[in-house]
């Protein structure tokens, strides 16, 4: 069975909306524009590209990728890995042809069964919408979360407020860097 990671950038009041700048959010930017940059905070996004198997998308954040991470050395590690993107909406005319391999998957129970496949593990980048579908389906095995010493208020939030049992991780790996940024990598116990 595939690990299945949810990797986000987050506010620490838990917005995961517009991080690189992405436009119609007030705060878009939030990552780079408001903290001071500091490359040993971002050691695990080289980490996630070199262990994961696939990459796994909602529309949104395919549709906002795939149009610049191709040609962009800092993820050429994704160039030719696997690709899902679960959307009810998208069509193989609608994929780029300049990124390797890509899945449409159409619902959560797809993903289910991707994670019955062989291969290393699935990362979930951005997708909001997506991340919070897979948690509440009790999908994600792990998160890796850079948190951002930032309040933003309003914006997409990385965990959903559907009212379910209580959900117990495991702290694995955490560090704070200069800039107020904090590492931490749980994994979901089962």
């Amino acid at each position: 069975m595939r690990t299945l990671i949810s990797t986000a950038f987050v506010s620490l009041d838990g917005v995961v909306e517009a991080p690189g700048g992405e436009s119609g959010y007030r705060n878009a930017g939030w990552t780079f524009k408001d903290v001071e940059f500091l490359p040993e905070a971002y050691e695990i996004k080289g980490r996630e590209q070199k262990e994961a198997g696939a990459m796994l998308l909602g529309r949104v954040s395919y549709e906002a990728f795939s149009p610049v991470w191709p040609d962009m050395e800092d993820f050429a590690d994704y160039r030719e890995m696997p690709k899902y993107v679960v959307s009810t909406t998208l069509t193989d005319d609608d994929l780029v042809t300049d990124w390797g391999e890509t899945t449409i998957l159409r619902s959560v129970d797809e993903v289910a069964a991707l994670k019955e496949t062989e291969g290393g593990p699935v990362i979930v980048h951005g997708s909001a919408t997506l991340g919070r579908a897979l948690a509440d389906a009790g999908l994600v095995d792990r998160y890796h979360l850079l948190v951002f010493p930032l309040l933003l208020g309003a914006g997409k939030r990385l965990f959903s407020d559907t009212d379910k049992d209580a959900q117990k991780l495991k702290l694995t790996e955490h560090e704070a860097y200069a800039n107020g940024v904090q590492k931490m990598v749980f994994d979901v116990v089962r």
